[in-house]
């Protein structure tokens, strides 16, 4: 699968619910220019759980726990170590961080990888860079519709937030997992690079997708 290098920086991430900031490192790493689409998470699992239909349109519909098995069977395909180690009872999952195998980004390499240089809210004009609710006609669109970032990302914000790693806040909220970048149905608020949504890992719906990162460190 095609990947772009991330370059290593510094974020700031925030919460407006708990009014938290906090500033993260982060390594370079390889991101997936686009969201997984249906075509690809069909040759792989062999399954087309999206609400719309179409080869290029993002997977939706996809539980955390979706994008978790797909990118060891991923991996798998490719001859790469999975990065993941689900439990024997399917409720728990382990990260091997020396796998060179695909993942999903952290949150920290999301917004990162999002900016891509840019302190704003967003990295370009919305309607230029992201499908939203004010431009998509209500629905989901074929992934690279939009104009790029400054790494050559596309779909950052908007058509479908993408599902993180990290839990969102564990003492609170238990295993819901980050889900970031706003999707074709949220208002212009929504669709900026500190945006945090949370979800449980078993959630699915039509406009929830991701895309696959690996760390560079480990070919």
């Amino acid at each position: 699968m095609e990947l772009v290098t991330v370059p290593a920086g510094r974020v700031t991430l925030s919460d407006r619910r708990t009014e938290r900031r906090w500033s993260v490192d982060v390594a370079a790493f390889e991101l997936a220019p686009f969201p997984v689409t249906q075509a690809a998470y069909a040759r792989v699992t062999g399954e087309w759980p999206s609400a719309a239909r179409g080869e290029e349109l993002p997977v939706e519909s996809v539980s955390w726990w979706d994008a978790v098995r797909f990118c060891d069977a991923l991996s798998r395909s490719e001859g790469l170590t999975p990065a993941y180690r689900v439990d024997d009872g399917g409720e728990g999952v382990t990260w091997d961080r020396s796998a060179d195998g695909y993942r999903l980004p952290t949150e920290a390499e999301w917004e990162h990888a999002c900016r891509a240089g840019t302190t704003g809210p967003r990295y370009g004009d919305l309607d230029e860079i992201a499908w939203h609710r004010g431009n998509s006609g209500e629905r989901v669109h074929e992934v690279g519709g939009r104009k790029p970032n400054a790494w050559g990302l596309h779909d950052m914000l908007g058509n479908v937030w993408d599902w993180c790693w990290d839990q969102y806040d564990p003492e609170v909220y238990g295993s819901y997992r980050v889900l970031r970048g706003g999707g074709w149905y949220d208002e212009r608020w929504s669709c900026r690079a500190s945006v945090r949504r949370r979800s449980h890992p078993t959630f699915h719906t039509d406009d929830v997708g991701f895309r696959v990162a690996r760390s560079v460190a480990a070919h």
